[in-house]
């Protein structure tokens, strides 16, 4: 094989439209334009921005809130306060499970934070994915210990 031999598949390349070249072309006398109007002139048509009156959308964007605004890979937790960990007995283990057998948290595809609203008054072993300086404070100095788990990718 030389080089002169090389060529592209078959059916890879297209042959361009030559518009404007005769009716028996399919793009002959108005060239696809139609008739009359501002599409068919030559640089007719509106810019992209263009919104028919409305505010263009990059004019209202400083006034935009919530929908199409919102951070895309946020993480949303399953929150839970100190004060209802408090049902508990002493040197229970606390799990996202028994967290949702509790019916304190909803869902175990989300991760779970505890928070430190309220207080504890026996020692707890709590295992969640992310803790508040609060809480986690406040476990430790009640006796209990506070272990960080992963989220499941």
């Amino acid at each position: 094989m030389e080089l002169h031999d090389l060529k592209p598949n078959q059916g890879a390349r297209k042959d361009r439209k030559r518009k404007g070249r005769g009716t028996g072309s399919g793009y002959g006398k108005t060239s696809g334009r139609g008739m009359k109007g501002q599409n068919s002139r030559a640089g007719g048509g509106v810019p992209l921005y263009h919104q028919g009156g409305n505010l263009p959308f990059y004019r209202k964007l400083p006034f935009k809130r919530g929908e199409g605004f919102t951070v895309i890979n946020r993480v949303r937790y399953e929150e839970v306060n100190l004060e209802k960990l408090s049902m508990f007995p002493a040197d229970a283990e606390i799990t996202p499970e028994v967290l949702l057998e509790a019916g304190m948290i909803n869902d175990l595809k989300k991760p779970v934070k505890i928070l430190g609203r309220g207080d504890v008054t026996v020692a707890l072993t709590v295992k969640a994915h992310k803790f508040s300086a609060s809480a986690q404070e406040k476990i430790e100095s009640a006796g209990g210990s506070v272990v960080v788990i992963q989220a499941e990718s």
